[in-house]
């Protein structure tokens, strides 16, 4: 399935595998090659098909642009915040990514900028700090929440009342 990322990329057999192989270990399904795809939970498909679009990139250099939609739905504590790091780290490397995210709190400690969204228009777009706020969240959400700053990153944390 991670190879698959791979259709239209010119690598070479045993480049191929070495990328394929990476990606698989950075997204922590390294130990499941053994195993067939439809035999793996919802949480390790999705970290599966996260692997395939690192794969995706493996020859992009200056402009990799990764779509993300909901990358932590099924996963554990732990594969939510290593998908993120990981993807946060992609960033800071220079590449642009955009995610899709419902959990406030995820956004909150991983993004740099947070763009809300209420039917398809936009609310607020800013730094997390400058987009969550109480009034918004309870605008577009419809439930109220305060907001309390991280005890160690000071980001902004969304507690529903």
């Amino acid at each position: 399935m991670v190879e698959l990322g791979s259709i239209g990329l010119s690598l070479g057999k045993q480049a191929l595998e070495l990328v394929v192989e990476s990606n698989m270990e950075a997204v922590g399904v390294d130990k499941l090659s053994h195993r067939s795809y439809p035999s793996l939970s919802g949480g390790e498909k999705q970290r599966v098909h996260f692997a395939r679009v690192l794969t995706q990139t493996a020859q992009s250099s200056d402009n990799k642009i990764l779509l993300l939609d909901e990358p932590t739905s099924a996963l554990d504590l732990q594969h939510q915040h290593s998908t993120l790091s990981l993807a946060k780290k992609l960033a800071h490397d220079g590449a642009t990514v955009i995610a899709v995210l419902h959990d406030l709190n995820l956004a909150a400690q991983y993004a740099d900028r947070i763009m809300i969204l209420n039917q398809g228009e936009i609310v607020m777009d800013g730094r997390p700090s400058d987009a969550l706020t109480s009034q918004t969240i309870a605008e577009v959400y419809h439930h109220e929440v305060t907001i309390m700053p991280h005890p160690q990153s000071q980001r902004p944390v969304v507690v529903a009342n």
